[in-house]
């Protein structure tokens, strides 16, 4: 099980934001071998839904109050550290991140820009797919909406 914080941009440690820009850093860029600008000015907006195991790092997302990033609520950098994901957190961290929503913003549309691939996981969090499959940097992504 995860121990689940939700920070501001102002309340995380200059330890834990490296800690969290890492893991992106790990998954999105070495790991899915994709050269983008993760450090995007949005997280400062944005609450961070962190997800720790013995003191680590393990899973994150960021959440947004509508029109923040969309005209809707929405999380984004999902991710789970690459030898942690056998154990289901990222399970975890989308529904901590749907309540987070839910009690920090008062809203239960949700919208998210994910990779094609995990269509069926986003699904089983009673997400539907939006439109056709695009290119975001790179990597085939769709428009996801929870309502």
């Amino acid at each position: 099980m995860l121990k689940i914080l939700i920070k501001s941009f102002s309340e995380l440690t200059t330890k834990e934001l490296y800690k969290i820009l890492q893991l992106r850093s790990e998954v999105f860029v070495v790991e899915q071998n994709c050269v983008y600008q993760d450090i995007d000015a949005k997280d400062q907006k944005a609450l961070h839904v962190i997800g720790y195991k013995n003191n680590n790092i393990i899973a994150y997302t960021r959440i947004f109050k509508p029109g923040d990033y969309f005209l809707e609520a929405s999380i984004g950098r999902v991710v789970v550290k690459q030898t942690e994901r056998k154990f289901n957190y990222g399970h975890q961290i989308v529904k901590a991140s749907i309540k987070a929503i839910k009690t920090n913003f008062k809203e239960t549309t949700i919208k998210i820009s994910a990779q094609t691939y995990l269509k069926k996981f986003y699904e089983s969090h009673n997400f539907k797919q939006i439109g056709d499959e695009y290119l975001e940097d790179g990597i085939p992504h769709i428009a996801m909406i929870k309502k």
